[in-house]
């Protein structure tokens, strides 16, 4: 008897960790489109997609369990303000959550009023807004106290942005950060290791979807760099998303070669 050809539930293997910066129409690296975040939110919750917290998703490689399908994971670096005026109430609207690593600044100026240090010219998250969303459900990260390259810092520097991180937004917030994010997604074993001492999980920059060989605290996602324009989202709902993945990073290796001979 012949067999049909075996398929494989790629919503079950891996699962997207998505990675958003600022949500606003500048165009920049950095950039996404409020507009088109919107309406993706809005199709993948048509679509009978769900969030996954970092958490879930660390629980289910410890137990080498597969992802629910139809599951993603969203996460905002560096804490700028279009995080609570976009993202906040689309996702509260559509019952999605999202973890928000924050770049905190040296010292602790945690008053309501309070922003976090201004980045890219852009308006930041002030204490308030932070702590509301960590109220109804979002979760809070740490991404150091001044957004270093951690791989290029004396490793008690190194300990020293990471541990006073978790430290300001633990005392800001009266929880347990359990979550970090690597400055521009580097980081090497020194670095490493201080994460894995000090959270569950950390997430770097390597372009790929987690899956069962996943690293906890090397953690892959795609930046919504790579979705742009909105209509690159789509692909998400489709068996094509780990394939357009791979090729992107197969891409985005060979122009950092050759970026990195002309240095």
């Amino acid at each position: 008897m012949t067999r049909g050809p075996v398929t494989v539930d790629t919503r079950e293997a891996s699962v997207p960790i998505l990675i958003f910066h600022s949500l606003d129409e500048r165009g920049s690296v950095i950039s996404f489109s409020p507009r088109a975040f919107r309406h993706s939110m809005a199709k993948l919750h048509d679509s009978g997609y769900r969030t996954l917290s970092l958490l879930q998703v660390v629980h289910h490689l410890h137990n080498h369990e597969p992802f629910p399908p139809r599951s993603f994971v969203l996460t905002f670096d560096d804490g700028y303000r279009t995080v609570y005026d976009v993202a906040f109430p689309a996702l509260q609207q559509y019952g999605m959550s999202a973890t928000v690593f924050l770049t905190v600044g040296e010292g602790k100026h945690m008053a309501s009023d309070d922003r976090l240090p201004p980045q890219q010219g852009r308006d930041m998250l002030n204490w308030r807004q932070i702590r509301e969303m960590h109220r109804r459900g979002m979760d809070i990260g740490a991404h150091t106290c001044t957004h270093p390259d951690l791989t290029r810092l004396p490793v008690e520097r190194i300990e020293a942005e990471i541990c006073s991180s978790k430290a300001i937004i633990e005392d800001a917030l009266g929880t347990p950060v359990c979550s970090f994010a690597y400055p521009y997604g580097r980081y090497d074993a020194r670095s490493r290791e201080i994460a894995a001492r000090h959270f569950a999980c950390a997430c770097s920059d390597i372009l790929s979807l987690v899956t069962q060989r996943s690293d906890p605290y090397a953690l892959e996602r795609v930046d919504a760099y790579y979705l742009r324009p909105g209509r690159l989202f789509d692909l998400i709902l489709t068996d094509w998303f780990p394939w357009y993945v791979r090729a992107r990073r197969i891409t985005r290796g060979i122009k950092r070669f050759f970026m990195s001979r002309m240095w």
